[in-house]
């Protein structure tokens, strides 16, 4: 067979492990040919593709982002766009697609099998572990560490300096990223989008931590919303898939701290900086593991499915279960960090 592969969405660290590991098993025990769509669904879009062969994907396994580019390209929000992407594919001779995304990328893979039998397979991407049909997404253990690594090195200034420090990471939805990093790097307070905050509890907690004399680690996810919603958040951009651009909640917190507690606060939002660099050799396991499977279920023809991860085995799901529910931290699991908080 002839087989396209894209990424699409937000990069993150593992994507080219799996690239490697479709080619060159696909290559190397199943004879198929490769053809690489650049930045998402505007490749087969547009018929923008580039070769993809063994010396395409040498070296690539640590290398953080993706040789093929990524965009947020909608497919349906393109005239026309799922009966262009099955002509551009004809023309080229592609028998399938195998999409590596997160719950748009997917999303989308799901309407373009089932409303217009593309065939298509999926690889779960998402430094958000957000998506319900696996346990763990590659790029999630990356960035934590990274995340993890910067509350490390603020307590250091935190505490000689006497500030509260506001760490902001990603998280539209979900707080998986926030909770784990916060919990790892000793955070005093981690404030999530499954659970709205009371800004007067927040300085209290601030207090406390002031009162045993050590200076407070606050890590807030992106999506993290006030009871009530911020002031003046209204009219906020969104992306195509319909999104709302989210950031800033970290600096608006900092502004009330002080204007609560009269506590000088500081706000780092690491933002893109949890997508980048080298996978750690968990996601580059994982991503590899879900590579192997998906050429495995192109060549058996399992098109409409998508590796997962349950507990330590890849298993195939079908697509529309990938983006069917959102994977949020449960309240009982959140409340086992509270005990720490202050």
């Amino acid at each position: 067979m002839r087989i396209g592969v894209l990424t699409g969405g937000g990069d993150c660290p593992g994507l080219n492990a799996v690239i490697r590991a479709i080619v060159r098993k696909g290559v190397s025990n199943h004879g198929h040919e490769f053809v690489g769509y650049r930045d998402g669904w505007r490749g087969p879009l547009e018929g923008d593709s580039q070769s993809l062969g063994v010396p395409e994907v040498r070296g690539i396994l640590p290398r953080g982002g993706t040789i093929l580019g990524s965009s947020r390209t909608n497919p349906f929000a393109a005239e026309g766009g799922p009966a262009r992407i099955a002509e551009n594919m004809a023309v080229a001779g592609v028998d399938g697609l195998i999409a590596i995304g997160g719950e748009d990328t997917l999303g989308a893979a799901s309407r373009l099998h089932e409303e217009h039998a593309l065939p298509v397979i999926g690889v779960p991407k998402t430094i958000d572990n957000d998506l319900g049909a696996t346990d763990y997404t590659f790029g999630f253990d990356t960035a934590i560490n990274i995340a993890m690594e910067a509350i490390d090195r603020l307590h250091t200034t935190a505490d000689s300096h006497h500030r509260v420090l506001i760490v902001e990471v990603m998280g539209r939805h979900a707080g998986w990223i926030a909770f784990h990093a916060g919990l790892a790097g000793g955070a005093n307070v981690i404030l999530i989008p499954e659970r709205q905050f009371d800004v007067g509890k927040v300085c209290d907690l601030v207090g406390r931590r002031f009162a045993s004399h050590y200076a407070p680690i606050i890590v807030v996810a992106e999506g993290a919303q006030p009871i009530g919603g911020i002031p003046g958040a209204d009219g906020a951009q969104h992306d195509a898939f319909g999104h709302v651009r989210l950031g800033g909640v970290g600096h608006w917190l900092e502004g009330e701290i002080e204007r609560i507690t009269g506590k000088e606060t500081r706000a780092t939002v690491l933002g893109h900086v949890q997508r980048g660099g080298t996978p750690t050799a968990f996601d580059r396991v994982l991503a590899t593991r879900f590579g192997l499977h998906a050429i495995d279920a192109a060549q058996a023809g399992r098109w409409g499915t998508m590796t997962a991860l349950r507990r330590t085995e890849i298993e195939l799901v079908q697509l529309a279960e990938a983006t069917a529910e959102l994977k949020t931290v449960p309240e009982s699991l959140y409340s086992e960090a509270e005990v720490f908080f202050g």
